[in-house]
C-alpha cells in the first residue's frame, strides 16, 4: 500500500506532534508499506525557520524516509489571523505541489486549514487516493478554551472543522473524549471514527539514577526540582508557574521550578520571571540530556489554563509517565489531562490559575517519597502495557485499512449511482 503522510511538523523537530508522525512513517515502512512524507520546514517549538534548511522546496531522506518539504510563513506571534496564514502558506504549496501516487493519504491537525487545502485538490481527481485525518488537537474546542474567538467566529471554526472532517474517508483521534466531540459535537457518523492513542516515542530504558542524572546536567542535588519540559504556548498557562516560583521565593522554601523548552509565550514568561531565583528557563535539550533532565526531577509539571479542559492531551505525558519521576498536574478536575493522569495512575492534580497550590502539592510529593516512587512507577508500568510503539502501529495499519475499503465503497456507490443502477 502506498500511503502518504501530510502536516506541518516532522523530524528534527524533537516535541510535538512531529516524533508521532516521525514514528508512524517509519514503523509503516518497516512493515513494507510505501511511505512518502510531505511537511514544512522545521520550525518548533520555537516559531523560527531552521537555518539549516533553504530554498522553496527540498527533497531528502530521513531515517529512510522520503520526505518533501515546502517552505512557509511563520509568525512572530501567533494569533488566529498568523495561525491561519501559516496554514494557509503551506496547506496552498501543498495542494500546488506535485504529490506522490497514493492509496492513501492522512493529513494531520493541526494544521486544519492546510488540511482543507489540501482536501480541496483530491476532491478535483477523478480517481484519489483515500483520504483521512489524524486529530491531534480540536479546533472547535481550542478555540473557546483559549478565549481566542467568541460567538460567531467560533461558530465559523466549529462548522469549517466539521466540514474537512466529514469529508474524510475516516478520521483518528487520540483520545475517546475527541471521539465523543468529533461525533455528538461536529456530527461525525461513529463508524468514521477511530480512538489511536498516543503512545511513548521514546525507547524504553531504565530510568536514570536521579543523583547521576543531576550530575550529568551540573544541578544541585539538594534542591526539590520541578520540571515542566516541552512547548511554552498559550494553552500552557505558564505564569502559573512562574507565580508558584515567585512564592517559593517569598517562602524561602526548596523548590526550584524549572521551564525547559521553547514557544511563543516564552520571552514574554521570561519577562514576568525576571529576578526571581527559584526559577531556571533552559531551552530544549538532545534525547539524553533530556531524558536526564525528566529522571532528575523531583516532580513534572503539566500547567493547564483553567478552561483548556476537552482540546488536547499534552504530548508530555507520553515522555513524563516513562521517566521514574511522578507528575503533578494543575488541570480542571475532569479534565482529558486530569483523566489521563488518573487512568496512568502516575501523578496527582491540583487546581490550574492557583500558584499556591501548586507549589504546595509539590512539596507534599518531595515529603513522601515512598509515595512519589509509587507514583512514578505506575507511569511505567502504564507506558509499558499500554502504550508501546509497536501497539500503535498495529492501530494505526488497520485504519489505513479501513480507510481504504471505506473509499473504495464510496466510490462504488457514487459509480452505481452515475450508471443509474
Amino acid at each position: 500500500m502506498r500511503v502518504t503522510l501530510i502536516g506541518l511538523n516532522y523530524k528534527p523537530e524533537a516535541t510535538g506532534i512531529a516524533p508521532y508522525t516521525a514514528d508512524v512513517a517509519e514503523g509503516l515502512l518497516e512493515r513494507g508499506y510505501d511511505v512518502n512524507v510531505v511537511t514544512g520546514f522545521p520550525h518548533y517549538p520555537q516559531w523560527i525557520l531552521d537555518p539549516r534548511y533553504a530554498g522553496s522546496s527540498i527533497s531528502e531522506v530521513v531515517d529512510g524516509v522520503p520526505v518533501t518539504r515546502h517552505r512557509h510563513y511563520v509568525p512572530d506571534n501567533m494569533t488566529v489571523t498568523q495561525r491561519t496564514h501559516l496554514e494557509m502558506s503551506f496547506g496552498a504549496k501543498v495542494a500546488r505541489s506535485h504529490l506522490p501516487p497514493a492509496d492513501v493519504a492522512v493529513c494531520v491537525s493541526p494544521a486544519l486549514v492546510s488540511t482543507g487545502l489540501v482536501f480541496a485538490r483530491f476532491k478535483a481527481q477523478l480517481l484519489r487516493p483515500a483520504l483521512g485525518v489524524w486529530v491531534q488537537d480540536l479546533y472547535s474546542r481550542g478555540v473557546i478554551e483559549t478565549g481566542t474567538m467568541h460567538g460567531p467566529s467560533a461558530t465559523a471554526t466549529t462548522n469549517l472543522e466539521s466540514g474537512i472532517l466529514r469529508a474524510a474517508d475516516g478520521v483518528a483521534v487520540i483520545h475517546r473524549r475527541f471521539a465523543d466531540h468529533v461525533i455528538d459535537g461536529l456530527g461525525l457518523m461513529p463508524k468514521k471514527v477511530t480512538v489511536i492513542p498516543n503512545w511513548t516515542h521514546m525507547p524504553y530504558q531504565p530510568p536514570m539514577d536521579r543523583d547521576h542524572a543531576r550530575d550529568l546536567l551540573g544541578w544541585s542535588r539538594t534542591d526539590v526540582i520541578a520540571l515542566h519540559a516541552g512547548n511554552m504556548g498559550l494553552k500552557q498557562g505558564l505564569e502559573n508557574v512562574v507565580d508558584a516560583a515567585r512564592e517559593s521565593d517569598r517562602l524561602g522554601g526548596p523548590v526550584k521550578f524549572v521551564l525547559m523548552g521553547d514557544g511563543n509565550q516564552r520571552e514574554a514568561l521570561e519577562e514576568r520571571g525576571r529576578d526571581i531565583a527559584s526559577l531556571t528557563f533552559l531551552r530544549s535539550l538532545p534525547e539524553k540530556e533530556f531524558r536526564a533532565a525528566l529522571a532528575a526531577a523531583d516532580v513534572l509539571v503539566v500547567n493547564e489554563l483553567p478552561e483548556v479542559a476537552e482540546m488536547s492531551v499534552p504530548s508530555k505525558l507520553t515522555s513524563y509517565f516513562g521517566s521514574g519521576s511522578p507528575v503533578i498536574a494543575a488541570t480542571a478536575a475532569g479534565s482529558v489531562t486530569d483523566q489521563e493522569i488518573r487512568s496512568a495512575g502516575a501523578g496527582v492534580r491540583v487546581d490550574p490559575a492557583q500558584p499556591a497550590s501548586l507549589l504546595r502539592g509539590i512539596e507534599l510529593l518531595a515529603a513522601d517519597p515512598v509515595r512519589a516512587a509509587a507514583l512514578a512507577q505506575a507511569g511505567i508500568d502504564h507506558v509499558r502495557h499500554t502504550m508501546s510503539r509497536d501497539v500503535a502501529i498495529d492501530r494505526f495499519e488497520t485504519w489505513l485499512q479501513l480507510l481504504v475499503r471505506a473509499h473504495r465503497g464510496r466510490f462504488s456507490t457514487a459509480a452505481r449511482a452515475g450508471l443509474g443502477l
